[in-house]
């Protein structure tokens, strides 16, 4: 069983027969008769007039502004079923067409959509209600249209109830994708999602980030605007406000609102982008209001006015500023053109639109050719009611041409070819003559598949009903004194990227980047942005980066940090730069001058080796030791300068490990020997008994010199298997990296100066028991005073030492080593070298006797002998001596003696000289 609704789509108004309608056939714009059916949906004017009353009947009112732009389209779609009708693609089956104004109206579209869901063949236009209309053959097959995605989501919903295919050449909105809400919806352009993301892609790259929007209070406008909103924040692009213009002209708040956005415009200066979302007429109040303000802006335009020649040719249209869009991908339309050409021979009889347009060319004939446009726009259906008939018939061929959108013919062509080889898939094995041949579901299925040649390419329906064409960078640029709409680039949708065809437009896109239009001024390299109280992300300040943090970009919301600790950056940095690495390098002039105080210090070893050797028998050579000690000693002084050598220049493993080795073990040999020496003196010159035997138990010379360095060996060995010292770089100082050798163990190097410090100590007090020796004997006094620059060397190098900080610090411990290497030198050799060059007559035995004599007379003198006994348990004798000798002369002819008073073995028995000189010889013999 069926319900039945009987459709009049249409009534009586007044007397306008010419446009109003007696019954449903009138209400179709343009038509012509077929075997298979398609409808058409095209808002060729763009309002519908209201009444001054609400109305109180549901009348279908008489429509205003007549669109050039959309009448195009109805041709287009006329010309490519009249094209089809005439090639061999449907094999003899002919296409229909029945052509319906929606007046940019969803009620009035909703009529039309309801003829034609009425079943084929019904004289009432009767739609029957049924539970499955698998089997319903409904008057058309598909349908092509509407021109905006509100009519379409409208007109959709209704046509999926008997899944009557309907493809759209121009409605956008990313809704309409949705399958599930629009099961027959099919359209031969992108959806707005990659418009949207075309547009953010265009401002981002042009260094825009705070835009205006401007969108229909509608429901393309509204998706249009939430799309644009979802790719503006993904791209950090904010939108400074939002204003919504009704989606009627006759709408009482329109021109309020109009006024309301100019005014929202001028007042945010900072705002030089412009987005506009919304239909040619709005767009047209919008900008004439502009252009009386003077607003000059950046304008993108959507896809709905983008290709507008009515736009771009109103007066003072260049005073708006650039205009830049997006329009839908064209192809070859060359024989639309010249069908437009030949539009005047066809019969207007079935094409309401056509004899409409006649009319106003009549009305407006005698106007310039913008003035002429908006008289056509003006002209409302009762006013050429009026006029009809009195005026006559006039053709401008021009007219039509200069206002075709390619982007709009292509796409609307593109939906007829994509239906009519849908159709020719089914109608290979059955009779399609018939009209019930098939059903518009089946249709749906075939146009899922359909594949349509597109000049050299392939093209087909997404899976979401789409068509991934290609979009046009529109420029309108002023040419010759008319404003022009140049092709500028080429958006590819799938890769989002703009294709440039020559330099010459990839410069006029460049141009685009001299206007800014941002909240904040541009964080340059070096700086980043600092969120304010603003609840927009691109407001902003502009902070430096702080010390070894960079930022090398633009408006970069974080700085980087230089990930290296080779690497520093100032305050304000765009890059990290590599830290200069310092060492005490061999061309420093503390380096240089250090070296040749080491060099001189070699210099002057060797010559003391020389003088040594060219005077080896003399006494003072002797006196020395012997020539084997002092090659030994001077040996490890050699070692000791050449190891300042190893401080210098970068260091290495092995000069961390060696310096502090060499230095230890060579101070400590040049330490020992000195040591001997001290003993051996204070031996040769001791007249106490007890110190004598000591000293005989300690003076054991070359065991105790390869003890005492076979130790420091010992801990230089440890120091380096166990904590080896080792290169370190040293990140302290900001912008620098300090090469140094860490000593490894600290305790180590401690336990090594430690250890010298103590052998020198014991040097020093050997030393200094025997500062009162024979003058040319008494190397004790200048090895003390030796032992004293060392300790105070050392003392003071040690709170330089840890105080000190950078690439001298290897300076600090070379100075010290030569002060102490130097003082120790010159005190043991120096004396010695100036006796053997400039005091010859004292380096001989005589002298040496003489010298010896006269000590050794004046310590026999200076003691008194007090008690002289022998203990008859221990066998110790005491004795006190005076000296008998008067003057050096008596020493000399040797007339001394001495006496020696004892109580119980010797009583007053005076020893003569020649005794005397014996002891003494004796004493002089064993140094």
């Amino acid at each position: 069983m069926a319900f039945v609704i009987f459709l009049i789509p249409c009534f009586m108004v007044g007397t306008d027969v010419a446009f109003s309608c007696q019954n449903a056939d009138d209400f179709v714009g343009a038509s012509s008769p077929g075997d298979i059916v398609i409808g058409g949906l095209f808002s060729v004017h763009s309002e519908m007039l209201r009444p001054e009353e609400d109305p109180i009947k549901p009348v279908i009112q008489n429509c205003a502004g007549f669109e050039i732009q959309v009448f195009l389209q109805t041709l287009a779609m006329i010309h490519a079923i009249e094209t089809i009708n005439n090639s061999t693609l449907l094999s003899g089956v002919t296409l229909g067409y029945e052509i319906y104004d929606t007046c940019a109206e969803v009620t009035k579209a909703m009529a039309s959509a309801l003829r034609f869901l009425s079943k084929f063949n019904s004289s009432e236009d009767a739609v029957e209600f049924k539970c499955n209309y698998s089997d319903y053959i409904p008057r058309v097959k598909a349908v092509i249209g509407a021109s905006y995605s509100e009519v379409s989501m409208a007109v959709s919903r209704l046509l999926a109830l008997q899944l009557i295919p309907q493809v759209s050449p121009a409605s956008s909105a990313e809704i309409l994708s949705d399958k599930i809400r629009f099961p027959s919806f099919f359209r031969t352009i992108p959806s707005d999602f990659h418009q949207t993301r075309a547009m953010t892609r265009l401002i981002c790259e042009s260094g825009w980030n705070w835009i205006g929007v401007i969108a229909t209070d509608d429901d393309n406008g509204r998706f249009a605007l939430e799309s644009f909103g979802v790719q503006a924040m993904a791209n950090n692009v904010c939108i400074a406000f939002k204003e919504m213009l009704p989606a009627y002209l006759s709408d009482s708040t329109f021109h309020t609102k109009v006024d309301q956005a100019i005014e929202n415009i001028v007042k945010e200066k900072r705002v030089n982008v412009i987005v506009v979302f919304m239909r040619q007429f709005h767009v047209l109040k919008l900008f004439k209001k502009a252009i009386e303000r003077n607003v000059n802006k950046i304008w993108i335009a959507s896809d709905n006015w983008s290709a507008a020649v009515k736009i771009s040719t109103m007066p003072n249209i260049r005073q708006l500023g650039t205009v830049v869009g997006f329009g839908f991908k064209n192809g070859d339309i060359s024989s639309f053109q010249e069908f437009l050409r030949n539009l005047h021979k066809k019969p207007t009889e079935n094409n309401k639109f056509l004899r409409e347009y006649i009319m106003l060319l009549s009305v407006c004939a005698h106007l310039e050719y913008h003035d002429f446009q908006r008289c056509i726009a003006n002209q409302s259906q009762d006013n050429l009611l009026e006029n009809d008939g009195s005026k006559p018939q006039i053709w401008r061929d021009d007219f039509l041409n200069a206002n075709v959108e390619p982007g709009f013919i292509h796409s609307t062509m593109l939906a007829v070819y994509a239906i009519a080889h849908a159709i020719k898939g089914l109608c290979k094995d059955r009779d399609c003559k018939d009209p019930s041949a098939f059903a518009p579901w089946e249709l749906l299925e075939e146009l899922k598949r359909v594949v349509v040649i597109d000049g050299d390419k392939e093209v087909k329906f997404d899976s979401h009903g789409d068509m991934s064409t290609s979009y046009d960078v529109l420029l309108w640029k002023e040419i010759d004194g008319h404003m022009e709409i140049t092709t500028m680039a080429e958006y590819d949708a799938e890769k989002g990227d703009f294709i440039f065809e020559d330099e010459e437009k990839k410069k006029d896109f460049l141009a685009l980047k001299k206007v800014q239009s941002t909240c904040s001024q541009p964080c340059s390299p070096g700086q980043v942005k600092k969120v304010t109280e603003s609840p927009h992300t691109c407001c902003y300040e502009c902070i430096y980066c702080p010390e070894n943090h960079y930022s090398n970009q633009t408006d970069m919301d974080y700085c980087y940090r230089c990930n290296n600790k080779t690497y520093w950056a100032p305050i304000n940095s765009s890059t990290c730069y590599r830290k200069t690495i310092y060492f005490l390098a061999w061309t420093d002039w503390f380096a240089i001058f250090l070296l040749l105080l080491s060099a001189f210090g070699v210099v002057l070893v060797l010559s003391i080796c020389v003088i040594f050797t060219k005077n080896l028998d003399t006494p003072v050579v002797k006196a020395s030791g012997g020539l084997t000690v002092c090659y030994i000693i001077l040996f490890s002084h050699f070692l000791i300068f050449l190891s300042t050598v190893f401080f210098i220049d970068i260091p290495t493993e092995f000069k961390c490990k060696t310096r502090q080795a060499v230095f230890g073990i060579s101070f400590t040999l040049c330490i020992s020997c000195i040591l001997i020496k001290s003993l051996k003196i204070l031996l040769a010159f001791s007249f106490d008994p007890k110190l004598q035997n000591f000293l005989k138990c300690m003076y054991k010379p070359i065991p105790t010199v390869v003890t005492c360095t076979g130790i420091q060996v010992i801990i230089c060995t440890f120091w380096l298997i166990f904590r080896t010292p080792f290169v370190n770089q040293n990140f302290s100082i900001p912008r620098a990296i300090i090469l140094e050798c860490n000593e490894g163990s600290i305790v180590a190097f401690g336990i090594m100066l430690g250890y010298i410090a103590a052998l020198a100590f014991i040097c020093f007090i050997f030393a200094f028991k025997g500062r009162k020796l024979p003058e040319n004997y008494n190397e004790a006094k200048f090895i003390t005073f030796g032992m004293l620059i060392y300790f105070i060397a050392w003392i003071v190098f040690i709170p330089v030492y840890a105080t000190t900080f950078g690439k001298y610090l290897p300076a600090v411990e070379i100075i010290v080593v030569l002060i102490s290497n130097y003082g120790i030198l010159c005190c043991t050799f120096l004396p010695k070298c100036y006796i053997i060059i400039y005091k010859q007559e004292t380096n001989t035995k005589s002298a040496f006797l003489k010298m010896v004599y006269t000590y050794s007379s004046k310590s026999a003198g200076s003691v008194a002998v007090s008690q002289a006994s022998l203990d008859s348990k221990s066998s110790s004798f005491r004795a006190t001596v005076t000296d008998s000798c008067k003057t050096e002369d008596d020493s000399v002819n040797g007339n001394c003696h001495f006496q020696v008073p004892g109580q119980s073995l010797i009583k007053g028995k005076v020893l003569p000289q020649n005794a005397a000189r014996t002891m003494v010889r004796k004493r002089v013999s064993s140094i």
